[in-house]
């Protein structure tokens, strides 16, 4: 096998191109064999196994800088750095991440996961090289739904003033761009970056400037000739006007053409877009039949394609969607709002039933709020589902256009907490922090699937900005004979005793639970009290839960600093100093990739932990 014989980086250069065929079917056996098991993105990565050979092959790394954006098609790149052994672990805790990590290889440029980032960095890292007058290539890998994030075009704006090589590699996977341009695009701009055309525009400009009084003039008019002409028959003008050279598009599969256009990039000097054609899921059927659900998977059968896990109960995203969905039937004003994100939502069923009424747009939560505003001011109800992690992209948004215009504008915050295998970039541990500061915003959590319903029923009916954050994964069940009406600011008492008060937020009921059955296991009588709100607080409940405990624990997963467990503390501590307030929260770093509860075990907010931790505290 060749790809036995690629132990490090750079080992591709020793394969030769009438082999690469064969290494690219051995990694995408590869990848099968190792994803099926472990879970992981599998659709991008099949789909830019040819593209990342070439890189590795015409780039010397880790002196050459390759930047993925977001990063989850970082797969073949990990094989070829020497980190195939990983791959037994992928997403585990402890294990390799699924995306690029400067910890674990110095050929990783940058730590990504978030989208539309690895322009800005790759021009961050030219100024720099050119500032120390160092001399390697920076690539930028994007894809084209990552290019919809606004970011992208703001770092494209910075490019293309730059005066040596950079090179940004647009990953296209959706078919209607290639109807767009065609072979005569393809056949032109090589015409166009080949040395021998390059180096005889640059004679003749230089020659014409030369002759006194008309050389100027003439190169002028051949410059407006010229791009007239380009418009006609070229595509990727918007990026050729900007001053960015455009080369494409180019097969993604074929490996010798995709060399030759990067040995082409290198020579140009100032910044090129090289534009790639590839196709999600290549060489495995259901992928490339389903790219949307092989994007992030569970463990599957190689065989067929299927889940090795029949999924269980319902998860609070498939609450939220069968929500949605009555909501859309009984107000015509509700409408959805997501950031790309359709299925990973839940708003799949509501874009069939109201398709007029929901708006995806694009990988662009920042305009997804704004937008959003607009529709309130409108006079619509705005559903805004984002993740929690892509939903701080947004704060500036939140606070100026939808907070401090008071505007009706429901966020449905997704994926809050510990997601697990995706890691740091993924996990939704600040939200109730950076939701909780701004003026106005009411930010409230379920404690079950029934309560998430009946949130939702508050908010649709509610007058201003609030956000309902509700994790991924199974809902809870439990505590179902407990529903008391939601009121705005209002907690719900489910046991009452004394001494030690549990007070959870959100996913931390269920924890809770499992906590007052071991105090009451050991003679305590403490009280359990859904907390429901974050903001406002309920100052109410808190004294009266001073008037007979001593000591109150908050339980959030959520990052300790701002949190539901600063705001109770502070309280408590202006009003009632006597009683002790123990936070039970995530700890002040990033929390890495791996089984969430795992991960929470580690933290120290599973029932274990939590127990433990008041026994000390009595």
């Amino acid at each position: 096998m060749i790809l036995e014989n690629i132990k490090k980086e750079n080992d591709i250069k020793k394969v030769p191109l009438e082999d690469m065929e064969q290494l690219a079917q051995e990694i995408r056996e590869f990848l099968l064999e190792h994803v099926s098991k472990t879970g992981g993105h599998l659709a991008s990565n099949l789909g830019v196994v040819e593209l990342t050979m070439a890189l590795h092959y015409v780039f010397c790394l880790p002196e050459d800088k390759l930047i993925w954006d977001v990063g989850h098609q970082s797969y073949t790149h990990k094989i070829l750095t020497g980190r195939k052994e990983g791959f037994d672990g992928l997403r585990t805790l402890g294990g390799m991440s699924g995306f690029p990590k400067r910890c674990e290889s110095p050929c990783d440029a940058f730590d990504t996961g978030h989208s539309s980032t690895s322009i800005s960095a790759g021009v961050g890292y030219v100024r720099a090289r050119d500032l120390k007058q160092e001399n390697y290539h920076v690539v930028s890998i994007i894809g084209d739904g990552a290019l919809t994030g606004g970011m992208a075009y703001e770092a494209l704006n910075n490019a293309s003033v730059l005066k040596k090589n950079f090179i940004v590699v647009l990953n296209d996977n959706e078919m209607s761009i290639s109807e767009n341009v065609g072979g005569i695009s393809s056949y032109l701009s090589n015409l166009r970056t080949a040395e021998g055309y390059q180096e005889f525009k640059t004679g003749v400009k230089n020659s014409l400037s030369k002759i006194p009084g008309i050389g100027p003039a003439t190169i002028k008019r051949l410059h407006k000739t010229k791009d007239s002409i380009k418009r006609l028959v070229i595509p990727g003008m918007f990026f050729e006007d900007m001053g960015i050279t455009y080369l494409g598009p180019v097969n993604g599969h074929d490996c010798s053409k995709l060399i030759q256009t990067f040995q082409e990039a290198k020579k140009i000097s100032g910044p090129v877009l090289v534009h790639v054609k590839t196709e999600k899921g290549r060489g495995y059927e259901p992928a490339m039949r389903h790219p949307a659900r092989f994007h992030g998977t569970a463990a599957f059968d190689l065989e067929n394609g299927l889940p090795l896990s029949s999924g269980g109960k319902a998860n609070y995203t498939d609450i939220f969607s069968t929500v949605m969905r009555k909501f859309g039937d009984r107000d015509e004003r509700v409408v959805a709002v997501t950031a790309a994100m359709p299925d990973g939502t839940g708003l799949k069923r509501f874009r069939n039933m109201f398709p007029e009424r929901f708006f995806d747009v694009g990988i662009a939560e920042e305009h997804a709020v704004t937008f959003a505003a607009g529709l309130a001011l409108g006079g619509m109800i705005p559903v805004v589902a984002i993740y929690s992690s892509f939903l701080q992209r947004a704060v500036d948004q939140m606070i100026e256009d939808v907070c401090l215009q008071n505007l009706h504008v429901i966020f449905a915050v997704d994926r809050a907490g510990l997601v697990g295998s995706d890691g740091e970039t993924h996990q939704g541990c600040f939200d109730l922090t950076y939701l909780s500061m701004i003026p106005n915003m009411t930010v409230m959590a379920p404690k079950n699937k029934w309560e998430l319903s009946d949130m939702m029923k508050f908010a649709v009916n509610y007058d201003g900005p609030i956000a309902i954050r509700y994790p991924r994964g199974e809902a809870y069940d439990g505590l179902e004979e407990y529903r008391a009406p939601v009121l705005k600011g209002r907690s719900e008492m489910i046991y009452e005793g004394n001494s030690i008060a549990l007070l959870p937020i959100g996913s931390m009921v269920k924890t809770a639970c499992q906590v007052y059955e071991m105090l009451k296991a050991e003679g305590e009588t403490p009280t359990l009290v859904n907390a429901r709100f974050v903001k406002p607080l309920d100052e109410k409940m808190l004294d009266r839960l001073a008037k007979e405990h001593s000591l109150l624990v908050t339980m959030e997963e959520n990052v300790q600093k701002g949190g539901f467990g600063s705001a109770v503390i502070d309280y408590m501590h202006r009003h009632h100093p006597q009683v002790r307030v123990l936070n039970i929260a995530l700890p002040d770093r990033f929390i890495e990739h791996g089984n969430p509860e795992k991960l929470k075990e580690k933290a120290g907010i599973d029932a274990v932990s939590v127990y433990k931790k008041i026994k000390e505290a009595k």
